[in-house]
Formats: structure tokens, C-alpha cells, sequence
């Protein structure tokens, strides 16, 4: 049992420090990201910088560290699958999936222009990497349990990762999902909560008010993972590890709590910022912030 422990203990300490060697590039990763969130916002006339920005560094480490894709094969059978309840997030995951090879960047440019592939909310017959079309929140939970009992049927390995807002949280179906998955007993079923605290019309507590969200969750038969600060890779890296490849019976949630904006200073926090458009001094000082980095 000592072997064990200590083998465990060396294990984990492996991890942390392939995550700091890496810390470097996955920083340089969700830079490019939310400056690209400008860019494509100030093509597009407006964007959801609040939502977008509260889960870069989500994205950064399932995407870049987890998840198993093909970026050459995208319709490859036993890639997982991420979905994305608060679909309107999507400017922020366009780049990324551009940066890992799923279309040419130059596709960027035309966002949400006519005849481009790439709309407010991601269309998975034609954005390659997609998984999801999503639209009004709230049904990405059931979406994501019926893949997962698919995957599972076809005796494939593949995880489906479910992004949902806090905000979410207030659908019902959310919660005919949630106690149906902990039914079948869906271990590749990874649920994530992105606790940014605010919605398009105010604080969530104040117009709904859903928590304990842990409670709830455990209560529904899910395993609850905690993640205090969403904005930190080492956290980050190992709340979603041990959700996806960890050894729990039966579905997963990490509860990341992350803070809407994030990384541009007079966003940070507020739901004016959910969505918007910056004029031209605002712009460059919110590039200025993003390039000296988080704090």
C-alpha cells in the first residue's frame, strides 16, 4: 500500500511539473485567444467578451493537454466530443481550433460575414472541430448524454466534455439530463460549469439564484470536482485530469469558478461587459492588458 502511495505521489508531482514546463506556451495560447476574441468582435460590430473570456483557460488546457482530436481527421469516430451549452462563447474556441490545424486561420477573417462558415454560435455541418450546434441554452446537457450512451454502445473510448454556463443552470432540462446520466451510469459523460458569477441581464444570484450548485449536483449522483480558480493552469490542468481520466464510477462535473472578462481590467467582473463592442482607445488598452498578462 506504501508502493502504491508513493507511486501515486510521483505520479502527480510528474504532472505538475510537465504543466509548469508548459505554463509558457499554454499563457502564449490563451493570449492569442482572446486578443483574436477582439479581432473577430471588432469584425463582427459586437461580441460576448465577458463569457468568452472567463473560459480561455478551460479551452486551453482540454484542448491543448486532454481532449484526444484529429485536427487532420475531424470527423475521426473516437475523438472526444466537446459541446458548448453557452454556444455564444464560440469566439473564443474559433481560434483555437484554427490554431490546432482544423481550418486555415485566414477563415477567421470573414467572421460572421456572408457566405462565412463561422457564425456567432457554432454550426457543427460547417465549422470542422464543432460538435454541437448550439442556440438557446440549455439543451447542450441532453445532447451531450445521448452521445455518450452512443459512444458507449459502439464500445468507443472517447469522453464527451459538456461546457455549460452558470447561468445554465436555471433549465429544467439541464436537471432531466443531469439525473439521467448518473442513471445509465455514464463515466465518459464530463460535465463543466463555468461559474463567471454573471449573465446578460445581471448578477446570476440576483436573477436566479441556483446555488449550492455542489449540492445540487451531488444530490443529482454526480461527482463534484471543485476548481477554485479557473484562471490557473496548474488548478485548471488538475480538476478537468482528474474528471476525464480519473477512476470515478458514473458521471463527472468540475465546478470552475472563473471571473467574467478576465483579463482586461475594466471587464473583469461585470455583466455590462457580456456583450459589446470597444471603441478605438478601449480596444488598444484592452490589447495592452491582454499582451502584460494576468494577474
Amino acid at each position: 500500500k506504501k508502493s502504491q502511495k508513493n507511486n501515486k505521489l510521483i505520479k502527480e508531482m510528474s504532472k505538475r511539473s510537465v504543466i509548469e514546463r508548459e505554463k509558457k506556451i499554454l499563457t502564449e495560447k490563451a493570449k492569442m485567444i482572446r486578443k483574436e476574441t477582439l479581432r473577430l468582435t471588432d469584425i463582427c460590430g459586437s461580441g460576448h467578451y465577458g463569457s468568452a473570456f472567463s473560459i480561455v483557460e478551460l479551452l486551453v488546457v482540454l484542448y491543448y493537454r486532454l481532449m484526444h482530436v484529429r485536427p487532420s481527421e475531424s470527423n475521426w469516430k473516437d475523438r472526444d466530443r466537446f459541446t458548448m451549452g453557452k454556444g455564444h462563447a464560440a469566439i473564443a474556441l474559433y481560434p483555437l481550433l484554427s490554431d490546432l490545424g482544423f481550418f486555415p486561420t485566414t477563415d477567421l477573417d470573414g467572421y460572421t460575414r456572408l457566405g462565412s462558415s463561422l457564425g456567432d454560435h457554432p454550426d457543427m455541418k460547417k465549422v470542422k472541430g464543432a460538435d454541437f450546434s448550439s442556440g438557446s441554452i440549455g439543451h447542450n446537457l441532453s445532447v451531450s448524454l445521448g452521445m455518450a450512451l452512443g459512444l458507449r454502445a459502439k464500445g468507443s473510448l472517447a469522453r464527451v466534455i459538456c461546457l455549460m454556463g452558470d447561468g445554465e443552470q436555471t433549465e429544467g432540462q439541464i436537471w432531466e439530463a443531469a439525473i439521467s446520466a448518473a442513471h445509465f451510469n455514464l463515466e465518459n459523460l464530463i460535465g463543466i460549469v463555468d461559474i463567471n458569477t454573471v449573465g446578460s441581464d445581471g448578477k446570476t444570484k440576483e436573477v436566479m439564484n441556483t446555488e449550492p450548485l455542489s449540492d445540487k449536483w451531488k444530490s443529482f449522483g454526480w461527482n463534484v470536482i471543485e476548481l477554485k480558480d479557473g484562471h490557473n493552469f496548474n488548478l485548471v490542468f488538475e480538476a478537468l485530469d482528474a474528471a476525464i481520466n480519473g477512476i470515478n464510477p458514473g458521471p463527472s462535473v468540475v465546478l470552475a469558478n472563473t471571473i467574467a472578462g478576465k483579463g482586461v481590467s475594466f471587464m473583469e467582473g461585470t455583466w455590462q461587459w457580456h456583450l459589446g463592442f470597444l471603441g478605438k482607445k478601449d480596444l488598444e488598452k484592452a490589447y495592452e492588458e491582454i499582451e502584460r498578462g494576468l494577474e
